[in-house]
């Protein structure tokens, strides 16, 4: 082999070795600098992304990459002008044509069909009586999710976002903190996805969340939760979670919206359903000073 090829070869394994799912680090509700792979889930919509990706996703594209490096070093090795210093003049293969060709038809067969059950479990609100696929992406469903108790509407705006519970007359919006208020306010979040005032939702509830635009196109995503859903002015999109752990989960638009894109992250506060129930009681007199505080009080 030659010295190219060897480093050629070199440099593929590294590669591969980087992007396995053994590699993959995650990180509780938000990325971390350097993280490979996907967030930590807390939702069955999560777990079947998660699985899709780790345990089908990348080792197809871990098995095509190898095969292609074989064919490449084998190439490089056997059809060099010195190893092969008269070189074939073959136009067709017929075998290798049906192959070449066959071959991707059946790999695109296999990754179609639990994807399609994927999209069709983050599309379909729960009822109480459908069951999710969660991390057996090839079964019909073993994940039972109870229908939505919480429904909220989430509006983007350039470039912030407002959030209204729908069924409790309590509304806010939810403004990026500069470098100086998280300073004050927020030292332990995270720089550019601290917010002023967190979307705050109760454990093991489905929560049925309405997104739309008041001027441009937005997008709301939280990794965590695998939810990503455009906003769009004019119309009502719907997706849904439900979340199995307490803590801060954050996203961000998803859609280049303007010179402010970058700086309206969505912050996602799980708490326990007393927390809840005495947030949103106080919240709904239109103190949301004193609800935050008695979450503060109970952290």
């Amino acid at each position: 082999m030659t010295g190219f090829s060897f480093r050629l070869a070199k440099a593929s394994l590294a590669a591969l070795a980087a992007v396995s799912p053994a590699a993959a680090m995650a990180q509780d509700g938000h990325a971390a600098p350097g993280q490979i792979g996907l967030q930590t889930s807390v939702t069955p919509i999560m777990d079947s992304i998660t699985a899709f990706h780790d345990n089908l996703l990348m080792w197809i594209i871990t098995a095509i990459t190898l095969f292609v490096l074989a064919l490449l070093i084998w190439v490089i090795v056997r059809y060099n002008q010195r190893a092969n210093p008269t070189p074939s003049r073959t136009t067709h293969n017929t075998l290798v044509e049906i192959v070449w060709t066959v071959v991707p038809i059946l790999i695109l067969i296999v990754i179609a069909i639990p994807s399609f059950g994927v999209l069709a479990d983050q599309e379909t609100i729960p009822d109480g009586e459908r069951s999710y696929l969660g991390s057996a992406i090839f079964s019909n469903g073993e994940v039972a999710v109870p229908a939505p108790e919480l429904t909220i509407k989430a509006t983007g705006y350039q470039w912030y976002w407002g959030y209204e519970y729908m069924d409790d007359g309590v509304n806010f919006a939810s403004i990026m903190l500069t470098d100086e208020q998280r300073a004050q306010e927020k030292p332990d979040e995270p720089r550019l996805l601290a917010v002023d005032q967190e979307l705050v939702v109760p454990v093991d509830t489905t929560v049925r969340v309405l997104v739309t635009g008041a001027d441009v196109i937005h997008a709301f995503a939280v990794p965590s939760f695998g939810i990503k859903v455009d906003a769009v002015p004019g119309r009502n999109n719907e997706t849904w979670f439900y979340a199995r752990e307490t803590g801060m989960y954050y996203g961000q638009c998803s859609e280049l919206c303007g010179k402010d894109h970058a700086f309206m992250p969505i912050a996602v506060r799980v708490v326990s359903q007393e927390q809840f129930d005495a947030w949103i009681a106080q919240a709904g007199e239109g103190d949301l000073a004193g609800a935050n505080a008695l979450l503060a009080q109970a952290e």
